[in-house]
């Protein structure tokens, strides 16, 4: 049995039966961490407690008395996430490793109430700004499918680790599809639900256009998660009301009579032409399912705009927050993208926000008569590492059409694999729902992987390219 491919669901399953152990488990991972970390670069920080915590949930176990939820499940968490006693150091040498880090973020807070075993800490690029993970602090994160290409960002690390082995469960943020992108690239599944459901603090430097979420091996597991992650933190000033549900229940009713909206490219967005075809023919898939299937756009305009506004001036929001001294040390592409956010007017900046709540209530209306919207989750596959787009194109919002709009409009949405091209690289389809409708995301992604479940690469001969 390989300990470290199974899912949390099937470890909190052979806890209970005493099959296997937290301890073992732990073990099995830090071992993986230990032979695939040089290779991938997944992590920028190992935990030294790991094995600890695993000997105190195991002890739990034996006792009956278990933690909660997660007890004895190894995650990691994104370098972006406040860790108390940890440097969170965001992917940048701005930051000082001294700290004092006297806090935990809401989600790293929730995975200790539930005794999940955190393993470390993953990489990102710096203040996750764009969309694949590399820095000056820590260096180019690689794929598993294939470690010359990007896992892509800015949960790059994170989407390396869980792929890998290196952790059943993942945290990821979202400012503009930062969670589903590396899912899409690493195939995995990976939930950005609607915003203020999981608490956040500190709020990010991009704003509301930023979630926190799990990246995760099954759809399941995501359930789980969420039940952990969206419990109410009064840090968050931004969160909605708590909904106590188990957002598993309701996971296998199926997809049959939803209506679904399928657009191969939002009208306007230009797709890798294999990617395209592995998502048509995906859709079918609900169409067996029993789902009605319509090709349809969600008509609106390219929102690249607007979204840039929100994205750059965030980005000088950010950079002005750091001494002049070190401002030599930042990413160049993150300067010159502070530099264009300096230029936009506060009426500028009003006219985006106008705009995008019109966006909102477009997807709002689109809604009433369509319960999901399908996409593609990126017009490409996995492109090389230590490039910050692919051939013809220009920073990470060119393609990434599908992700940042959903943003915009905080609606939940998913990336969940769909196939993999001639080259062997994982496509997304992504699923977008109503406002506040993660359980009917949830549950169209859980349809879907029952016919199409989601497998890791093969390791077996992952060696870092020469």
């Amino acid at each position: 049995m390989d300990l470290c491919a199974l899912t949390a669901t099937d470890l909190l399953d052979g806890y209970r039966k005493h099959e296997i152990s937290p301890v073992e488990v732990t073990r099995a991972v830090l071992e993986c961490i230990e032979r695939l970390n040089p290779v991938l670069n997944a992590f920028n920080l190992v935990s030294d407690r790991a094995l600890e915590e695993a000997k105190a949930s195991e002890a739990r176990w034996k006792s009956g008395q278990t933690k909660g939820l997660l007890d004895g499940v190894p995650v990691s968490i994104k370098d972006i996430i406040l860790t108390k006693g940890w440097p969170t150091l965001r992917g940048s040498k701005t930051i000082d490793p001294k700290g004092p880090w006297n806090d935990d973020a809401p989600a790293t807070a929730r995975l200790k109430e539930h005794g999940a075993v955190i393993v470390g800490k993953t990489t990102t690029p710096e203040f996750g700004w764009k969309g694949v993970t590399d820095s000056a602090l820590t260096g180019i994160t690689r794929n598993p499918w294939n470690p010359a290409k990007t896992p892509g960002g800015s949960s790059g690390g994170a989407a390396a680790a869980l792929a890998s082995g290196m952790g059943a469960l993942a945290v990821g943020t979202d400012g503009g599809g930062s969670i589903r992108i590396p899912c899409s690239f690493t195939g995995l599944f990976g939930l950005k639900a609607s915003f203020g459901r999981v608490p956040a603090w500190p709020l990010s430097p991009f704003g509301t256009v930023a979630h926190v979420g799990p990246m995760t091996r099954s759809v399941a597991d995501a359930a789980l998660m969420l039940n952990v992650l969206a419990q109410p933190d009064a840090r968050d000033w931004h969160a909605l009301p708590y909904d106590a549900r188990d957002w598993r229940t309701g996971l296998d009713q199926g997809v049959s009579g939803l209506r679904i909206a399928y657009s191969p490219d939002l009208g306007y967005a230009s797709v890798d032409a294999e990617v395209a075809a592995l998502v048509r023919k995906a859709v079918d898939v609900f169409r067996d399912l029993g789902a009605k299937v319509e090709e349809k756009h969600p008509g609106f305009e390219n929102p690249d705009a607007i979204f840039r506004v929100h994205w750059f001036t965030g980005a000088t929001a950010l950079v002005k927050t750091i001494p002049a001294e070190k401002r030599k040390l930042i990413d160049p592409g993150l300067l010159e993208v502070a530099e264009e956010g300096a230029r936009i007017s506060s009426a500028e900046l009003m006219d985006a926000h106008m705009k995008r709540g019109a966006l909102g209530t477009h997807m709002n209306l689109f809604h009433r008569d369509y319960d999901l919207l399908v996409t593609p989750t990126l017009a490409v596959a996995a492109f090389d590492v230590g490039q910050e787009f692919p051939p013809g194109k220009k920073r990470w919002i060119d393609w990434t059409p599908f992700s940042f709009p959903f943003n915009l409009t905080q609606q939940p949405a998913a990336s969940i694999p769909c196939g993999v091209t001639k080259a062997g690289l994982p496509v997304g389809l992504h699923l977008v729902g109503p406002r506040y409708a993660d359980d009917l995301v949830l549950r169209a992604a859980r349809a879907f992987e029952t016919a199409r479940p989601i497998l890791m690469p093969d390791l077996s001969k992952l060696k870092k390219p020469t």
